[in-house]
């Protein structure tokens, strides 16, 4: 269906020279925000210095089909509106748009069912308040920039401070209407003249006044003597992204934004390899009559199913279509034009810098509400383990949420599960939750019951989620996990009757494996075939459902997880049959634990701070099992480098002389 024509050591500086500066990470410099308005005013706090920085917020509504996506930037500033599905000169909307650029955000305001909402029911057709997102970006050399300047008729140049060649620039008469949004783009023919409009479904076309058909530099670009970017008196902006410039990251070196091509095959199918897994991606058809796709991860961009996707170019409301899988490194592209080229601009996945709290990656929560109870993690959501506390649902009462596989960020609480309770295929159905960037609203499916939620954010060092299909041969994958894996998860997502094939350093070798939804002892035959590294992991292939993690045509999820300082352990230890300390290297104890006995039969045992973890009763519940929370008994408690187990502990958990793993977050 091709889119309708409607921490800690210093990296340096990003010009070559030796001064010693903090590492940057794509979570200082960009975010896409999610929020609901209220039409009145409201701070939107993604973590972005506006203020202090400069930078532009790209926003839309995303119910509405009477509003266009819009710009506002500090080089403009305050009220000052451009749309970007029209020609229009920018509009000064006082007092109403974004208000205030802030050091953590910016404020909004609405007309309260004014034509071009922000922050309301924009023109009156949405039935309470309207669902926007918002795209931010600081400047930042090797990412982003911001440049104006007054026509005068002549060709000229004109300088940025981007720090590296540009992949693109989007260009806008400001002050004067009736001109379009011109693009250029690295993978246009650009000394030929070659251009496209952002604001139109055209292919490009030629026009060489445009950019002179002359090559942008690392520290200018050249505009000709069109009068759409270059009128006498006439102001015009232009919005500058950088091209795999490196500057990020703990060394300096990572690449956080892509601007590329790819050309589809006869089925309308391409991949394209980033080195990163994207966040957002915006692409376009440079050959034909299509829109400018823009798609990202919190409004939905799953791996196997559909993403929600924006226009560019149009007023439409959000719709959906499977277009975009994220891959590790990069991603895979269906549904298009056969035999189309089409370029593209990508940003990498946050967040990439290491955490150091495991509040800022971890965040449990027991609660019985309504629906639509805003549920706070303060981060986005990657993996969401639910408990029905009562028990006693099939086919399973703990079912695994993740936002790779597929979640929903609307009214609907639509998306799709895994339960962990038995070997049956992913089911797309009420999930229970909305996710959005600082934790979930509940939903219709679990309102009204006592749920537990374990909420996971993907961090390097810590935890990552990859989504693959099979090919029934040997091969490696790549993940962002940054470290080698210590305990790996992973389940066929296609297939029934397929094992939650699990991975854990502590069972001795890396062929071995432990099935999650069983109470079995280790067995020999796990989901690799080799010992997973920093970079790759490699699925098992043959051998039958409980030990296949690669079955032709079947499409897989791995959750990997490591030891990061302070944040989490993936460990074993040794029962007594007496009290004893299991020490995690955490300074104010566990919040999360997951223990398995590997030399005998034995469940899989979770507790969680918000049930409790203390030194009287300490609620659990397992992951293979529909049985429910047990309340009365006291065999996990914490401690300040970790947990302890008791001596009242049954055999599932401290026999003299057992074998247990264990996975523990802070």
């Amino acid at each position: 269906m091709p889119l309708q024509a409607t921490s800690g050591a210093a990296s340096y500086d990003g010009f070559g020279g030796g001064v010693a500066v903090e590492p940057v990470y794509i979570e200082q410099i960009f975010s896409t925000y999610l929020y609901t308005g209220n039409g009145s005013t409201q701070t939107i706090t993604n973590g972005i210095d506006l203020a202090g920085k400069g930078g532009m917020v790209w926003q839309k509504v995303r119910t509405d089909s009477g509003s266009s996506c819009q710009m506002f930037d500090t080089a403009r500033g305050i009220y000052q509106r451009l749309s970007t599905a029209q020609t229009n000169a920018q509009l000064s909307w006082s007092p109403y748009g974004v208000t205030a650029f802030g050091s953590t955000g910016f404020t909004i305001a609405d007309t309260s069912g004014g034509d071009y909402g922000c922050n309301g029911s924009p023109g009156g057709t949405y039935a309470g308040n309207g669902t926007y997102v918002s795209w931010t970006f600081r400047k930042q050399p090797k990412f982003f920039d911001i440049q104006t300047w007054t026509g005068n008729s002549t060709v000229r140049t004109i300088s940025h401070n981007l720090g590296s060649v540009p992949g693109c620039i989007i260009v806008k008469s400001v002050s004067a209407g009736g001109n379009s949004w011109y693009v250029y783009h690295r993978s246009l023919d650009i000394t030929s003249g070659k251009t496209i409009a952002l604001n139109l479904t055209n292919a490009a076309f030629t026009n060489g006044d445009i950019f002179n058909s002359t090559l942008a530099t690392a520290t200018e670009f050249t505009i000709g003597i069109d009068s759409a970017v270059n009128n006498t008196g006439v102001t015009n902006i232009a919005y500058i992204f950088a091209h795999d410039a490196g500057g990020f990251g703990l060394t300096g070196t990572d690449n956080v934004i892509s601007c590329g091509s790819f050309t589809n095959n006869g089925s309308g199918a391409a991949s394209v390899t980033l080195g990163y897994e994207p966040q957002w991606v915006v692409i376009k058809n440079s050959q034909a009559a299509e829109g400018w796709l823009i798609a990202d991860n919190m409004r939905g961009m799953p791996v196997g199913s559909a993403d929600a996707y924006l226009q560019a170019n149009s007023s439409a409301a959000e719709a959906s279509y499977d277009y975009i899988d994220p891959t590790a490194t990069g991603f895979n592209i269906k549904g298009l034009n056969s035999s189309q080229t089409y370029i593209y601009i990508a940003i990498r996945r946050g967040p990439m810098k290491v955490p150091t709290t495991g509040t800022s990656v971890f965040a449990p929560l027991a609660v019985n509400n309504a629906t639509g109870t805003v549920n706070t993690t303060n981060f986005p959501i990657d993996l969401q383990m639910q408990f029905y506390r009562p028990g006693g649902i099939s086919p399973g009462t703990s079912q695994w949420i993740d936002r790779l596989r597929g979640f929903s960020s609307t009214s609907t609480d639509s998306g799709t599960r895994l339960y962990t309770t038995g070997t049956q295929a992913e089911a797309a159905t009420a999930i229970g939750t909305l996710f959005n960037n600082t934790g979930f609203s509940t939903g219709a499916s679990w309102a009204n019951v006592s749920m537990s939620y374990n909420n996971l954010r993907r961090a390097p060092s810590f935890f990552d989620v990859v989504c693959y299909t099979g090919t029934g041969s040997a091969r490696t994958l790549s993940h962002n996990l940054a470290v080698v894996p210590e305990m790996a998860i992973i389940k066929c997502r296609t297939a029934a009757s397929t094992t939650w094939n699990t991975y854990h350093t502590g069972l001795g070798y890396f062929s071995n494996g432990i099935d999650l939804q069983l109470t079995d002892a280790v067995r020999g035959g796990g989901p690799f075939s080799a010992a997973p590294t920093a970079t790759l992991f490699t699925p098992q292939t043959g051998g039958g459902s409980f030990v296949d993690a690669n079955a032709s045509g079947d499409t897989y999820v791995a959750y990997l997880f490591a030891t990061c300082s302070g944040v989490s352990k993936v460990g074993t230890y040794t029962g007594t049959g007496a009290l004893q300390t299991v020490n995690c290297g955490f300074t104010g104890g566990a919040r999360f634990v997951l223990i398995k006995r590997t030399d005998s039969t034995g469940d899989w045992w979770t507790y969680d701070s918000a049930r409790g973890i203390s030194s009287g009763n300490d609620p659990y519940l397992f992951l293979n099992s529909t049985a429910a929370e047990v309340t009365s008994t006291n065999y996990v408690d914490t401690d300040s480098t970790g947990f302890k187990v008791t001596a009242a502990a049954p055999a599932g958990l401290n026999a003299s002389g057992g074998t247990y793993i264990f996975l523990a977050i802070a």
